[in-house]
């Protein structure tokens, strides 16, 4: 289905549940109402932009075997599923990349860049790399403060897609929890 004819459907038939309940009396109030409707201002035009494409910057496995990444990493970061928990290296963006190896250094730094280019990965792969190198058991090592639940929320998906699928009973290296306030007293 082309996306254009779709949306032009879509607008149609919002277009008519709109007007159905709208019984306007007045005869100017009436021609201004559906001047409106007419021109569209419920259902502007569809904003239409390129995805960027960011510059490669290697992988997982390449950052631990220079030594930037704890070796477990390479075990912890790969695209899995439960049909293939051993999955392929996670490749990098090339500012994620970077952002990893000046995390490595113990320097402060900052991070931005566009929506869904990697900003929390870049984040939680040295805060994992720095948990595997201190060794586990030792208490909260990190505490990640997201702006809005659903972040945290999806964010908890990831961590356990990365720290739960390939290892047994799909408990990882690296332990973690989410608190949102939402949670049962028991999950507390």
């Amino acid at each position: 289905m082309d996306i254009f004819d779709f949306r032009g459907k879509l607008i149609g038939d919002y277009a008519g549940y709109t007007r159905s309940f709208l019984a306007v009396r007045e005869p100017r109030l009436r021609r201004f109402v559906n001047e409106q409707l007419d021109a569209g201002v419920l259902w502007p035009e569809p904003l239409i932009q390129l995805n960027p494409s960011f510059e490669a910057g290697g992988d997982i496995d390449e950052l631990a075997a220079t030594g930037v990444l704890h070796p477990e990493c390479c075990h912890v970061f790969r695209i899995k599923s439960d049909a293939d928990q051993q999955g392929r290296a996670l490749k990098l963006h090339r500012h994620q990349s970077e952002a990893i190896r000046v995390a490595r250094t113990g320097f402060p730094y900052v991070l931005t860049t566009g929506t869904g280019s990697g900003k929390s990965l870049s984040c939680i792969v040295p805060i994992v790399d720095h948990v595997l190198r201190q060794g586990t058991g030792k208490g909260i090592r990190a505490v990640v403060v997201y702006p809005m639940n659903a972040l945290a929320n999806s964010q908890l998906g990831e961590l356990d897609k990365f720290l739960g699928l390939g290892y047994p009973d799909k408990k990882g290296p690296v332990t973690f929890a989410r608190y949102t306030g939402q949670e049962k007293p028991e999950e507390r």
